[in-house]
């Protein structure tokens, strides 16, 4: 072995030069700052929610309606609502992400759906209230729990479409090959091994779309309207904590100033328990 060789090989196992560790100890002090940084106005906004709610948080508020104090309706009327937009948004959106990943690749059609998802997605939150309210509202003749979660499924559809497309091209092309080589057909690749292998990302992406539907308010202002007392069925005008935040904010009252922190504090840990939750059944599903 050659002096150069030697040489070379001590400098690679030898300690960074002070210069260098300088600038990496920089460089990580700066990565650090940015961070607290970026994270100063959600704790800030937590510890403010929590801080202003879990004071007048009492057990009757879940059972009592917002005529009697409480938010009991509220969030029934939000759990309605994203469990209709869900029914509808997820079983399209994920169609439409397999056929936008397995079978129309570099067709025009493929493309086009694409393109119109991706426009569907910067769509403000109130121009879909205003086209929920003129598809359902106005044809039914009165606000409703389906008309909210029709809105609220058209705000998830896009973002479902796209996460579940991304996480089935992130699936190794090994694991069609291998399908096809023993025989799978098309429809028994796509759905026993590539989309089994996607579900993790997949339930993230349906996640992320019922934050952002959870936490929506324009849209049930054209279609749910609200309701101080508990809604007869889903036909009706239907209560939600996001508008009953906005409904009350200005009101001078100091019980309803309590009222709307704690459902803000309950809004958000509802949020965080789905997405708790799903990721410990996504986490025992990849265990199996």
């Amino acid at each position: 072995m050659s002096r150069s060789q030697v040489s070379d090989i001590e400098e690679l196992c030898g300690p960074l030069p002070l210069k260098r560790r300088l600038f990496n100890y920089g460089m990580n002090a700066i990565s650090f700052l940015f961070t607290g940084l970026a994270l100063i106005p959600l704790l800030s906004l937590l510890w403010k929610i929590v801080g202003e709610g879990i004071v007048s948080l009492k057990p009757s508020m879940f059972t009592a309606s917002v005529l009697d104090n409480g938010f009991g309706n509220a969030i029934v009327g939000t759990l309605t609502m994203v469990g209709i937009a869900v029914l509808i948004s997820v079983p399209c959106g994920i169609i439409t992400g397999i056929f936008l990943s397995e079978m129309s690749q570099g067709t025009n059609i493929g493309r086009a759906v694409r393109f119109i998802t991706s426009i569907l997605t910067g769509v403000p939150s109130i121009v879909v209230g205003i086209f929920a309210y003129g598809v359902i509202v106005l044809m039914t003749k009165h606000f409703s729990a389906v008309a909210g979660g029709f809105a609220l499924a058209v705000i998830m559809l896009p973002i479902i479409v796209l996460t579940t497309e991304e996480a089935l091209k992130l699936v190794p092309q090994s694991l069609r090959l291998g399908s096809a080589a023993l025989g799978g057909t098309r429809f028994q690749t796509t759905f026993r091994v590539v989309v089994t292998a996607a579900i993790p990302a997949i339930t993230t992406g349906v996640l992320l779309a019922v934050a952002r539907a959870a936490g929506e308010t324009a849209p049930l202002l054209f279609t749910s309207l609200f309701s101080l007392d508990w809604s007869q069925d889903v036909l009706g005008p239907t209560a939600s904590l996001s508008v009953l935040i906005f409904n009350f904010y200005n009101d001078p009252s100091p019980e309803k100033t309590q009222l709307i922190w704690t459902a803000s504090l309950v809004l958000v840990s509802i949020v965080l328990l789905i997405n708790l939750s799903s990721r410990l059944v996504t986490k025992k599903r990849s265990q199996v």
